[in-house]
């Protein structure tokens, strides 16, 4: 437990306690969501004289793409995005992911926009393995907010 400015106690956020919203529903069943993070790329400078140090000035930000790990479930409402994006039918679609207390409250999210798959990873079959059979989704994306 850690104390806040107020000094009242409270408990860490827990990695698990989370959702995925998608183009307004929560497509849920996620165990897992890789790729939230972005980096600016910099651009070096040598300055003539200056032997001390390489300046280094912003170019862009990049964003890696997210990769959705969900189980198997009957819904099919991913799948269906990514066949009609391998049709050439593209869906940008805005999404959000959700970080939520014990009592199921959000905290905190993170917004990103203009999102569509461009990987499908089917489930791993292995008769001596009980966990459970995964999906991978991969999206680009335009940002994160």
């Amino acid at each position: 437990m850690a104390n806040n400015n107020a000094g009242v106690l409270s408990n860490p956020y827990m990695a698990y306690n989370f959702l995925v919203e998608i183009g307004g529903l929560i497509t849920g069943g996620f165990t897992e969501v890789t790729g939230l993070e972005s980096e600016i790329e910099l651009e070096s400078y040598q300055e003539g004289g200056r032997n001390t140090y390489t300046h280094q000035f912003p170019r862009r930000i990049r964003y890696p793409n997210l990769v959705l790990n969900c189980g198997m479930t009957d819904s099919d409402t991913l799948w269906k995005w990514y066949q009609a994006t391998t049709l050439g039918n593209i869906d940008f679609k805005n999404g959000t992911i959700m970080l939520q207390n014990c009592q199921k409250k959000t905290v905190k999210h993170w917004n990103f926009k203009n999102a569509y798959p461009v990987k499908w990873i089917g489930p791993q079959f292995n008769a001596t393995n009980t966990t459970v059979t995964l999906e991978k989704l991969e999206l680009i994306h335009q940002g994160i907010s």
